[in-house]
C-alpha cells in the first residue's frame, strides 16, 4: 500500500497582493507544500492563527497596523511555536532590523530581490522551497505529521534551477516565471529516497594533535543554532573560531554583532589581512570566501571573492580546505545543519590529515545534508547534538591546547 504524505502548510504575511500571490504560486507549484492562508499585515495574520495552523509563516517586514517586528513580539508573548522565517527587503536595506526578528525568534530570513519583483521573484525560489521545507518540515514531524524527507524537495529544486537556467538562456521575458509545476514533479508518496551509502573509513596519516585553530562550517538552520553554541561556549578557550555561515552580502557584520553580544568570547566580522587572535570568533562575510594564510609571524584572515564552490560564497570548502592545508592535524572541523554538501569533502580531507572532526546529529539538524554527507564520507569522528555542540567543542579545546 502506498503511503500517503502530508503537505507542509505555510501561511504567508505580505502587504503587497502581487508579493502574496507571487511567493504563493511558488510555494503551491512545489509538491509537498500548501498554501493555507494569506494575510496583509500581522494583526490579520495573528487573527487567522486562531484557526489556521500553519507549519510555518513567511513574514514581510514594512507592513500597516501591524508590522514584521511588532507581530514577532506579539508571537513572543503568546507563546507562538510556529516556525517564523522573515522574507522582506528590509532585510537588505537595514540588516540590524533583520537581526532583530532573529532576537526576537524568527528562524531565519531570505532577502527579496531588488527592481522587478515579476522579473526577480525566482531569484529565491529555492530558497523559498528550501527554507519552507526545512523548517515547515521540522515543525511539521514534531506535531506528527508525515511529510517528505528533505531530498525529496531537494529534488525539486534542482528541477526548478534547471528549468530557469534554460528559460534564462532563451530571453529574460520568458524567465520570469518558472514553467515546472507540481505535474512536473513525482508525488511524494512514490518518490523514493537515495539509498543508504556505505560509510567510508579514513584512516588518518598522523595522529590528532593539540588544536590550534577550530573551524565551523554551517547553512540553513545556522542563526539559532550558532547563537545556542555562542552563548554557552566556555570563557577559557584559547584557540580562534573560524565561521563560515551561508549568508548574503551586507549581513555579517550586524550577524557578527548580534552574537557578540552574548558570546564570552569576542565575536567580530572577519577582515582581509587581519590576525588570528586566540579566543576570537571570526564571521566569514557574506559574498566573500574567508581562508587561513599561515606566515612566519602569525596566521591570518584572506578573504577573497573567487568563483562559488558548491553553488556558495563564503563556501565551507574554502575555509577546511586551507584549515587542511596548514594546520593538518592540529585543528578541530565542525560541520553542521544545512542543505547540500559544502564543506563534507574537505572535513574528509581534515579528518585524513588527523584533524579532529564533529558534525551535528540528525535529530537536532534543521537539514541533515551537510553533516549527513561527511559522516558518509568519513569525514565525522563523532556526531553531537546541537544541545551538546558548545560542551564538546569547549571540551576537546580545552583538553587538545
Amino acid at each position: 500500500m502506498i503511503e500517503k504524505k502530508d503537505d507542509i502548510s505555510v501561511l504567508i504575511c505580505d502587504d503587497s497582493a502581487l508579493m502574496r500571490n507571487l511567493i504563493g504560486r511558488i510555494v503551491d507549484e512545489t509538491e509537498g507544500l500548501k498554501v493555507v492562508g494569506k494575510a496583509e499585515n500581522g494583526q490579520v495574520l495573528l487573527d487567522m492563527l486562531q484557526n489556521v495552523k500553519p507549519d510555518i509563516i513567511l513574514l514581510d517586514i514594512e507592513m500597516p497596523v501591524m508590522n514584521g517586528i511588532e507581530f514577532l513580539k506579539k508571537r513572543k508573548e503568546r507563546h507562538i511555536d510556529i516556525p517564523v522565517v522573515i522574507l522582506s527587503s528590509v532585510a537588505t536595506e537595514g540588516a540590524s532590523v533583520t537581526m532583530q526578528g532573529l532576537d526576537l525568534g524568527a528562524s531565519d530570513f531570505i532577502t527579496k530581490p531588488g527592481g522587478s519583483v515579476t522579473l526577480k521573484i525566482t531569484d529565491v525560489t529555492k530558497d523559498i522551497i528550501e527554507y519552507v521545507a526545512s523548517y515547515g518540515g521540522a515543525y511539521a514531524l514534531l506535531k506528527g505529521k508525515n511529510v517528505p524527507v528533505s531530498e525529496f524537495f531537494t529534488n525539486q529544486i534542482k528541477l526548478k534551477e534547471a528549468e530557469r537556467y534554460v528559460l534564462k538562456k532563451k530571453g529574460e521575458e520568458a524567465a520570469k516565471l518558472g514553467s515546472i509545476t507540481k505535474a512536473d514533479a513525482l508525488p511524494a508518496s512514490l518518490w523514493a529516497a537515495p539509498k543508504k551509502k556505505e560509510i567510508v573509513t579514513i584512516t588518518p596519516i598522523r595522529e590528532p594533535g593539540n588544536i590550534e585553530i577550530i573551524a565551523i562550517g554551517i547553512s540553513t538552520g545556522g542563526p539559532n543554532a550558532l547563537r545556542e553554541i555562542f552563548r554557552d561556549i566556555d570563557t577559557d578557550i584559547k584557540q580562534p573560531i573560524l565561521v563560515v555561515q551561508h549568508m548574503p552580502a551586507g549581513f555579517t557584520a550586524e550577524f557578527a554583532a548580534s552574537l557578540n553580544s552574548i558570546c564570552p568570547l569576542t565575536v567580530s566580522e572577519a577582515k582581509d589581512g587581519e590576525p588570528i587572535l586566540g579566543g576570537h570568533i571570526y564571521i566569514a562575510p557574506g559574498a566573500f570566501h574567508m581562508s587561513v594564510e599561515k606566515k612566519v609571524f602569525g596566521n591570518f584572515i584572506k578573504i577573497s571573492q573567487e568563483d562559488p564552490r558548491n553553488g556558495h560564497r563564503p563556501s565551507v570548502d574554502v575555509l577546511f580546505e586551507s584549515v587542511a592545508k596548514n594546520f593538518q592535524n592540529k585543528a578541530l572541523g565542525v560541520i553542521m545543519t544545512g542543505m547540500g554538501k559544502d564543506g563534507a569533502a574537505q572535513l574528509a580531507e581534515m579528518r585524513k590529515q588527523g584533524a579532529w572532526t564533529i558534525g551535528q546529529d540528525k535529530d537536532s539538524s534543521i537539514v541533515y545534508g551537510m553533516p549527513k554527507v561527511a559522516f558518509e564520507l568519513g569525514g565525522v569522528q563523532k556526531q553531537v547534538s546541537l544541545k551538546d555542540m558548545a560542551k564538546e567543542i569547549s571540551r576537546l579545546a580545552k583538553e587538545n591546547q
